[in-house]
């Protein structure tokens, strides 16, 4: 069986593993204060183009996203997001475990506009109750979103500022960060995302380290305290070092990106094969993520070697998909999947 379901079904880069066993027996302090990790910060902040900005290292992506926001907002406020998004359809309600809610925001594509934004901010501010509901204290977004699409460097520009005028910091959500910045329809750098930004995290999980994220907060207002918001949601690792020594090998000789581009190089060539067979795409994804929408038929004959992931179900007789690549995906595994596409 090969799968194709997400993009974490291997270990870690070949690099990493070398690294992690080299310095296995150094010495160092705990909690993220080793020289590791110092290296990895160093190394993330010139990658940004910003050395002001503070890094910190947790161990997965939901953990992160529920540490970031409820440092971010007060008792009474949600966070904004697109009705797809991760955080709203996909961590088992962890935002309201932390008493915020989400408020989403409609969107077929899994972006949002800063139109919308300014839209339900005023909605909210213009409503004589409105000590009586939520208030919309930040926003959230991912790149690429839930649906693989990405945003453009106009589109958060804008966000951006919409944000800025009414005091919502922006938080972005990096998971799959690399698949975004190395795609053939990318417009954004990593310096234009700690630009238009006040916090982001580069996601280590699914782009070749073992499990990580690093937390880049750019807006000086967030920085207070953040370690103390850590250590209480759990997400302090005692042995910070193992996330320290990833990124800073992912982040050494550009290998972040590097591994990055193997995702989308061989994603676009399962895209092409889909298209090419005549299956139309639920969403136009220029990433690793590609939604083919299939006869259920094909898909049974498919699945006898590869495993997808469901993604909704199209009509009586087909279903939307989802084929992941990652940066650990064999060029010979994309060959016979697209032969196999080829003869169904």
């Amino acid at each position: 069986m090969i799968l194709f379901e997400c993009d974490y079904t291997e270990g870690a880069c070949p690099e990493i593993m070398k690294r992690l066993e080299e310095t296995n027996f150094v010495q160092t302090p705990g909690y993220g204060t080793d020289e590791f990790c110092e290296s990895a910060r160093a190394k993330i902040r010139k990658a940004c183009g910003n050395e002001q900005a503070d890094v910190h290292f947790l161990v997965g992506g939901t953990q992160t996203n529920f540490t970031v926001i409820s440092a971010i907002l007060r008792p009474y406020q949600g966070v904004l997001c697109a009705e797809t998004g991760h955080i709203n359809v996909h961590e088992t309600g962890a935002i309201e475990a932390t008493g915020h809610k989400v408020l989403a925001l409609p969107s077929g594509n899994g972006k949002i506009t800063g139109d919308q934004v300014r839209e339900y901010y005023n909605a909210h501010w213009s409503d004589v109750n409105h000590e009586h509901v939520v208030q919309p204290g930040m926003v959230y977004i991912s790149h690429p979103t839930e649906n693989g699409t990405l945003y453009s460097k106009e589109e958060l520009e804008d966000l951006y500022a919409v944000c800025r005028e009414l005091e919502l910091p922006l938080f972005l959500d990096g998971a799959r960060l690399g698949y975004g910045l190395m795609s053939e329809a990318a417009t954004l750098n990593m310096e234009d995302i700690a630009r238009y930004t006040d916090v982001f995290y580069i996601g280590g999980t699914k782009v070749g380290a073992l499990f990580g994220e690093a937390v880049v907060i750019v807006n000086p207002e967030l920085k207070k305290d953040f370690r103390y918001v850590i250590k209480q949601h759990g997400g302090m690792l005692a042995k910070g070092r193992l996330l320290g020594i990833q990124f800073d090998t992912l982040f050494t000789d550009e290998l972040y990106y590097k591994i990055s581009r193997h995702a989308d190089d061989l994603a676009m060539k399962l895209k092409a094969a889909f298209l090419k067979k005549g299956y139309p795409l639920l969403f136009d994804s220029f990433t690793n993520q590609q939604f083919p929408i299939m006869p259920d038929d094909h898909l049974d004959k498919l699945k006898e070697k590869y495993a997808y992931c469901f993604w909704e179900k199209v009509d009586e007789t087909h279903s939307a998909v989802r084929f992941c690549t990652c940066w650990a995906t064999k060029n010979e595994a994309v060959d016979a999947l697209v032969s196999d596409i080829e003869a169904l």
